[in-house]
């Protein structure tokens, strides 16, 4: 239950501490001094995106805080898969900057909106107008009969299998695309693959081609010029290897007498064996160079045909042709294998749709039997709300497809007219009608959803007299049975509550501030007779406030 509410610096309060009790809270005041605000605020720590406005003071932050009391609520669970630290009682805190920046904590540590919606949709169920408008909603309606069906890991269940089923038509839709679409271009692309493929392509061949090409092309100019080198080396008679001996021969004659010869002949020597081996691999390579005009034109063709894949593909050198080539192959290697994939995703899709309508099936089994007994206990809270013809259905067909909530289309109808048959209730229910079943509503799937507290905002909105004190009845009944925190605007309804708190506005020379309190019982006949007669309260407006007060 909620225990405590502090807030800070917001919109028209300045400050508050509220202390809420069990049973049945009541909040009563005039119109426009602030009791939405209190929603506000509570919606504000529950998890609400923070509105433009929120600050009161612009230099300040505005913090709004909530003790909770969890004990036997069975959080245990839900803390843990957060990863956050249980205690009882539970603060969530909630703080919006000057700048416009939202924190959010529980039990002090740092939280992310959506862990603290998490947290406060176990703790406190707010019913606003807005919601009594969503009555019609086909959401609305299928998670009010799940809440009775207490379907929930169930509902889980198929959720889980609807989303992968989904998934998988998706991928399947779009590998078909994508096949299709590779399917047109296929011959091409095997074109191009082949053609890159009988290329017989080598990372480096262009370079080594290039290089054959100059030597071909000026082969005659080589040989010449290495016969020559080898010529000028080893001829007989003047060639340089010939001198180097003679050379060798006069410095040995006259090294007995003068030593240096020796060191000078042993460099000539080394010399004259490195210009042999020179000549050597000369006369080798003057052999091995060919005049080859086949060959020549062979190299042309191959390099006409490297340069052309290249302009072709726009690529800059071999290696990307190979890339390219390479890809190509992937690609056609997908095109032979998307029949297999396509088959595989099929067939996978087949069963999580089995999967899901099996769910679906179970989950319309929860429903069906859940709608008698909402049909029953609305029927009987709307009959004690002055209601005696009322007759309530929940029409479960089946839908025309699966959605994310299964395969039922659920439509309240509704008539508290002995002669009509009941219609969509956006169709028939008038305003008070309308409050009347969404109490019948809320008093049945409160208890269901096992909820430690429950806000009514107005929830007697087009009702009085005896139908209100009656509306009052049921909400104290309710009660019983968890927190109960009640905005009203009748006396009947007020007078119900064990615990009565009053809104007021209260003007400083400098603001106008929001200000809540908890009335002692003097003050809450006073209160109540107010509600009754006016701003002048009368004799008969007390003793009627007495009497409603018991």
């Amino acid at each position: 239950m909620l225990r405590r509410l502090t807030v800070e610096n917001y919109a028209l309060i300045d400050s508050l501490d509220i202390t809420f009790s069990e049973g049945l809270n009541t909040i009563t005041g005039e119109t426009g001094a602030g009791k939405s605000l209190l929603l506000g605020a509570l919606s504000l720590l529950l998890g609400a995106k923070a509105e433009e406005g929120v600050l009161r003071d612009k230099a300040r932050p505005c913090v709004v805080e909530g003790e909770f009391g969890t004990a036997d609520l069975g959080l245990e669970p839900l803390f843990e898969t957060l990863d956050l630290e249980y205690a009882d009682p539970t603060i969530l805190r909630r703080v919006v900057s000057p700048a416009g920046k939202s924190r959010a904590f529980v039990n002090d540590l740092p939280v992310t909106l959506a862990q603290l919606r998490e947290v406060g949709d176990r703790l406190v169920d707010i019913h606003s107008q807005r919601q009594t408008q969503l009555l019609s909603s086909p959401e609305f309606q299928i998670a009010l009969v799940d809440s009775v069906a207490e379907n929930l890991a169930l509902s889980g269940r198929y959720g889980e299998t609807y989303n992968r089923w989904r998934k998988s038509l998706r991928e399947l839709e779009q590998l078909r695309r994508s096949a299709e679409a590779i399917r047109r271009d296929e011959d091409y692309l095997r074109f191009q693959w082949q053609e890159l493929d009988e290329a017989r392509l080598r990372s480096d061949e262009q370079e080594e081609q290039e290089t054959l090409l100059n030597e071909l092309t000026h082969a005659v100019e080589i040989k010449e010029a290495l016969f020559a080198c080898d010529n000028l080396l080893s001829d007989d008679e003047n060639g340089i290897l010939t001198h180097l001996k003679a050379i060798s021969s006069e410095l040995l004659r006259v090294a007995a007498v003068f030593p240096k010869s020796g060191a000078w002949e042993e460099r000539v020597r080394g010399v004259r064996e490195e210009l042999k081996d020179i000549g050597s691999e000369l006369s080798a390579e003057g052999e091995r160079v060919e005049v080859d005009p086949q060959r020549l034109e062979a190299t042309e063709n191959r390099l006409d045909r490297l340069y052309s894949l290249q302009q072709k593909h726009k690529v800059a050198d071999v290696p990307a042709l190979i890339a390219l080539r390479d890809e190509m192959a992937v690609r056609l290697d997908g095109i032979q294998h998307a029949d297999q994939e396509i088959d595989r995703l099929r067939q996978q899709a087949e069963r999580l749709g089995e999967e899901a309508s099996a769910l679906a099936l179970r989950l319309t089994e929860t429903r069906q039997k859940a709608a008698p007994v909402i049909e029953k206990q609305v029927i009987d809270i709307c009959s004690r709300l002055g209601m005696p013809n009322v007759r309530f259905q929940v029409e479960i067909t089946p839908a025309e497809e699966l959605s994310p909530k299964g395969g039922d289309r659920i439509v309240f109808r509704f008539t508290a007219n002995k002669n009509s048959a009941p219609q969509p209730v956006e169709k028939i229910a008038s305003g008070g009608e309308t409050s009347r079943l969404m109490l019948a509503l809320k008093s049945l799937t409160a208890r269901h959803k096992q909820l430690p507290t429950i806000i009514f905002d107005e929830i007697d909105t087009g009702v009085s007299g005896e139908i209100a004190d009656r509306m009052g009845q049921i909400l104290f009944d309710l009660s019983t049975h968890l927190q109960v925190i009640n905005i009203t605007h009748l006396p009947q309804v007020a007078s119900k509550g064990t615990t009565h708190f009053r809104v007021y506005k209260e003007d400083t020379p400098t603001a106008t501030n929001t200000r809540i309190r908890r009335l002692r019982p003097q003050e809450r006949i006073e209160e109540i007779a107010k509600m009754l007669s006016g701003s002048h309260i009368t004799e008969a407006a007390i003793r009627q406030a007495k009497s409603l007060l018991g």
